[in-house]
């Protein structure tokens, strides 16, 4: 093989090789931008997922004693006004 054909064929792979990244590139492009555009949509109500939650969702059982008298001054209000 002469060193312009070695050449020629290097030139041929390298050539292919960008391609092939340049497609690869793209192809993620895409796909990053459908779900970057997917997770920015508006939500309607039932179909999102909330996240999160209380610590301790037992606390929300039983009121305290500061709870009812705070609800019982509200209710003290409401009776005066």
């Amino acid at each position: 093989m002469t060193p312009e054909q070695t050449t020629n064929i290097a030139t041929v792979l390298a050539l292919l090789v960008f391609i092939a990244l340049v497609a690869f590139m793209l192809r993620r492009a895409r796909e990053n931008r459908e779900a970057a555009l997917a997770a920015l949509a508006p939500k309607v109500a039932g179909d999102d997922t909330l996240e999160g939650g209380a610590r301790h969702p037992e606390a929300f059982e039983e009121p305290t004693e500061e709870d009812l008298d705070m609800m019982g001054d509200l209710l003290d209000d409401d009776e005066k006004d």
